[in-house]
């Protein structure tokens, strides 16, 4: 919304090559003395433009009115769009130069738009921000730098525009994610098609069959009762299972990737996970630990229920301190009482650091079926796949493929104990979390 306009005014670089070519004019005149009568001259119309110029812009209060639309959330991690909508109020054609004062957190000292408006004429100028971390964004003023056809002055008006935006989880993924959900799969975002197993326990009704039926489900009492008429069996997806997110909150989640934290990575996934559980009729819950329980959201399927994990995961913040896997497994062992599927976000970057963790861990697993995601390193990554040029770089490759090989047995470890593990880039932990859930549910591990 508008609120009052500050006017000040600046001389353009225009301005200033004229004024000193004028005085050059000045200068030569001493040693060709009819050239002073053409300073003279040049000096005269040089004031008058520019008093001109100064009138022409000065003379209306709000020559250019402009506007900033944007939602009051933002997605954490997406491209969200920001609008400008201007109009030119004045008789003549103007050259805009727009400063938006965006919120500190993205620390851009000369973000800059440029518009050309004809008389009377509007337009909208659209850019977009990545916001990457969670919370509190303040946008400030909006700064307008007009030009006239004259070129010599500059109008500087200051919108008063301030407005405050939250900054969620990537609740822009929902949408995208719940579609390809419902074939099953998540191929198009490059993951390999999940093929079903078996059937479902829960029966859904007894219809005639037709052919592609399975006879192994043939239900011969209900054949005999229909005088030969061959009748199937048909199941669906059991529902209201138990889907929880456990989101370490430890200090290993503070490492950054892509200007993220692991964390923001993590609750990005779990937000999308859950809105997939949701709509395959699944309950989901939410628990966040580190060197203390943080937050606990039963499972659930009501209405309300993404709209409490949103607002749960919007204030969750990364502590310093060692993670306690003791007090986790006794608040899982207390509150979750049914068998469900427990995804555990966390990270580990040695073998040492999950053997410490590893009897709470196989302590939940023998009650549920669990799901261990953790990060690859990419930094370790790239200096592996680096040609080494001399002893350093040797030295480097060496370590990087000693962390590597960790992570391998990482994975290894918690395989050998029957439980399930995800090892992926932080960019792609999404589509790896929500397309694994998708084929346990496929094979009905539940």
């Amino acid at each position: 919304m508008l609120k009052r306009f500050y006017i000040s005014l600046y001389f353009s670089r225009r301005f200033y090559w004229l004024f000193v070519g004028i005085i050059a004019v000045f200068v030569v005149a001493y040693a060709v003395p009819f050239l002073f009568t053409v300073a003279q001259l040049l000096l005269l119309f040089f004031t008058i433009v520019t008093i001109l110029d100064y009138v022409v812009l000065f003379l209306r209060k709000d020559p250019v009115p402009a506007k900033r639309e944007l939602t009051d959330r933002m997605s954490n991690g997406d491209n969200n769009p920001v609008q400008i909508f201007l109009r030119n109020d004045y008789p003549f054609p103007v050259r805009l130069k727009i400063i938006d004062e965006l919120p500190d957190q993205f620390q851009q000292r000369d973000f800059s738009l440029t518009a050309d408006l004809k008389p009377g004429a509007s337009g909208v100028l659209d850019y977009s921000l990545r916001p990457k971390e969670r919370g509190e964004y303040i946008f400030h003023n909006i700064n307008l730098f007009i030009k006239s056809p004259f070129g010599l002055l500059i109008r500087r008006s200051i919108v008063q525009a301030e407005t405050t935006v939250r900054v969620l989880p990537s609740y822009l993924a929902l949408r995208q994610y719940s579609l390809l959900a419902a074939s099953n799969n998540l191929a198009e975002s490059g993951s390999k098609r999940i093929r079903k197993l078996g059937h479902s326990l829960e029966f859904e009704q007894i219809k005639e069959y037709v052919t592609g039926d399975d006879i192994r489900s043939l239900n011969w009492k209900a054949t005999a009762r229909k005088g030969g008429q061959l009748m199937v069996n048909t199941f669906t997806d059991e529902k209201s299972q138990q889907v929880y997110c456990l989101i370490d909150k430890g200090r290993v989640m503070k490492m950054p990737f892509d200007g993220m934290s692991l964390l923001d990575y993590a609750i990005n996934a779990a937000l999308v996970l859950s809105h997939v559980a949701l709509i395959r009729q699944d309950k989901a819950g939410l628990l966040t630990f580190g060197d203390q329980i943080g937050t606990f959201l039963p499972a659930g399927r009501r209405s309300m229920q993404m709209t409490s994990i949103l607002e749960v995961l919007y204030n969750q913040q990364t502590r310093w301190q060692e993670t306690d896997y003791e007090k986790l497994y006794a608040m899982v062992r207390t509150r979750i009482t049914q068998r469900s599927l427990i995804v555990l976000f966390t990270n580990f970057e040695s073998l040492s650091g999950l053997e410490r963790q590893m009897p709470y861990i196989r302590a939940i697993a023998r009650r549920h079926l669990l799901l261990v995601v953790f990060f690859e390193n990419t930094g370790l990554r790239q200096l592996r796949e680096q040609s080494a040029e001399d002893i350093e770089g040797v030295y480097v490759k060496t370590i990087a493929d000693k962390f590597a090989y960790e992570k391998r047995l990482i994975v290894k470890e918690l395989n050998q104990h029957g439980i399930a593990t995800i090892l992926t880039a932080p960019e792609n932990l999404t589509v790896q979390t929500v397309n694994k859930y998708l084929e346990i549910k496929a094979r009905l591990a539940i």
